[in-house]
């Protein structure tokens, strides 16, 4: 490791909003330790001229879901290219473990239908976690338990309340998960098992969560039922006294659009009686998931053998048409929010149909498109995610400009390769060209905050988010002028331009657009006390 190192003249913005100053920061041994007006003396320390650059605190991804990263034979460089050297994982009530051997077939191939296969020894959050620490991080690993996983490692994929003995069990992995490292807790409410759960479930489980911990959610509906969704999501946090974070949060479907009014007027009239609300937003108005979130929740009940049955009924295709014509009460549907020409097929098993939308394919192979849905799942076994044009800029840019919003890129796993969407690429360079330089809704200060200082707190991520003496040197040197991500839709597998320098703990992994670490993150541990 480099004992002393000076990064000198830089542009420095510490995370905290304030504004920047012109400022040589000097490390040793990994951490910070002065931060002092630039000067052309550096004694015998080693210099990084960063004199046309910005220097930040290395970005924190508030909602990732590369779980999986540690377990694959490449180096996931999709986020440390943009500059982030943390990642909050677990999101959207899937994470990879705990399991029983009663139901560790159902979460396999639950888990496979966005993850690749992920193979570990043991049962327990501690177990697998001992085997992502053996094989090593490239960015720093921040994780969350999911309440899925909970669910299916307590009952498997039942639509049905849990017995006291399954409330119990759930309650009791989840102990034993925040113990071993676990930051919190997450649900995804709109995804199999966690829709078939109701509010009541998901507070007791909550009251379970230390005061360092925190409660994520992606939310039952972020549609129609948006914001009955969001009345939920606060009631869980209130009456459980919990920290609540939010996740991706949007206004899907052009029948919703606006309705980011009233969802955070409602968020900040909660933050009023004392209830501590947050939320992340990643900066498009297309989102991404598996493509069985197509089907009705009747669908989703069992393991996929149970799920590819129902496909493989005659009367498949008319059954799901009829629940996306006629809808279903608490489903969130969006084919109706979308349309079949706004989704997009981003990732399959075999790769085919990969950048084309439902609708196009319909007209190649000229079915209809709900028959081109049952055709791709089944073809696929159920392994295929899509891309969905549902939202709208207006609401994008009301989210943002929240002051307690944070950036997240929600970008699904690694390693399938495909198109997937690419907040996976350019989440965070997007932020500070679009959203700072182009149509600006925040300052480059208050950005860096978003991206910094504001998820460390919430996270309780120790150590980062502010360049201050006693801090991890994590930190990434930019060009502000020059910045900006590059993908789009069809093709989005490109690295961002204008990150010049990644440090991790005072060591260069990133030089010039160019990976040159050997995982040098760490996994963390939630801070237990915040001041």
């Amino acid at each position: 490791m480099k004992k002393n190192l000076v990064i000198a003249g830089a542009s420095v913005l510490d995370g905290t909003g304030a504004p920047a100053t012109h400022s040589d920061v000097c490390i040793s041994e990994g951490v910070i330790q002065e931060v002092s007006p630039a000067s052309d003396y550096h004694g015998d320390r080693e210099v990084l001229d960063a004199s046309e650059l910005t220097l930040a605190p290395g970005f924190i991804d508030a909602h990732s879901h590369a779980d999986n990263a540690p377990f694959l034979a490449d180096d996931d460089t999709t986020k440390i290219l943009q500059g982030v050297t943390t990642e909050v994982v677990g999101n959207c009530g899937m994470s990879l473990a705990p399991r029983n051997d009663r139901y560790a077939g159902l979460l396999a191939a639950y888990a496979g239908r966005l993850f690749p296969t992920v193979r570990w020894s043991g049962d327990s959050f501690s177990d697998f976690l001992s085997e992502a620490d053996r094989r090593g991080y490239v960015t720093n690993y921040a994780p969350l338990v999911g309440h899925g996983t909970l669910r299916i490692a307590a009952m498997g994929m039942e639509d049905r309340p849990p017995t006291a003995e399954e409330q119990k069990q759930m309650g009791g992995l989840l102990e034993e998960a925040l113990e071993a490292g676990a930051f919190g807790l997450s649900t995804g409410l709109i995804y199999p098992p966690g829709l078939f759960s109701k509010t009541e479930e998901i507070i007791e489980l909550a009251r379970g969560l230390p005061p360092h911990a925190l409660y994520a959610s992606h939310i039952r509906g972020e549609g129609e039922n948006l914001l009955e969704s969001i009345r939920e999501a606060i009631r869980i946090g209130e009456e459980a006294g919990v920290r609540t974070q939010i996740s991706h949060h949007k206004a899907a479907g052009r029948e919703n659009w606006g309705k980011t009014k009233d969802t955070l007027k409602m968020i900040a009239q909660a933050r009023g009686r004392g209830v501590e609300v947050y939320q992340d937003v990643y900066p498009y108005t297309a989102s991404s998931t598996m493509l069985t979130a197509l089907l009705p929740p009747y669908m989703q009940e069992g393991g996929d053998e149970a799920v590819l049955r129902r496909l493989r009924e005659h009367d498949a295709a008319a059954r799901i048409r009829q629940a996306i014509e006629e809808g279903v009460e608490g489903w969130e549907n969006h084919v109706s929010g979308a349309g079949w020409d706004g989704i997009l097929i981003s990732s399959t098993a075999d790769h085919r149909y990969e950048g084309m939308t439902i609708e196009e394919i319909s007209g190649q192979l000229g079915l209809e498109p709900v028959e081109v849905l049952v055709r791709i799942l089944l073809e696929e076994q159920l392994r295929a995610s899509m891309v969905v044009f549902s939202m709208d800029e207006a609401d994008l840019q009301r989210v943002l400009r929240e002051e307690h919003t944070m950036i997240g890129s929600d970008g699904l796993p690694p390693g399938f390769g495909g198109k997937p969407h690419p907040r996976l690429f350019g989440t965070f360079p997007r932020v500070l060209a679009r959203y700072v330089r182009e149509a600006p809704v925040f300052s480059l200060e208050e950005a860096v905050r978003r991206m910094t200082s504001l998820p460390a707190r919430v996270f309780r991520i120790p150590g980062r988010g502010v360049i201050e003496p006693g801090k991890v040197a994590d930190l990434v040197a930019f060009d502000a002028r020059e910045v900006r991500d590059v993908g789009d839709y069809r093709d989005p597998v490109h690295t961002p331009e204008g990150i010049r320098w990644v440090l991790q703990a005072g060591q260069v992994v990133v030089d010039g657009q160019r990976y040159i670490g050997n995982r040098k993150g760490q996994r963390l541990q939630p801070a237990t006390s915040w001041v």
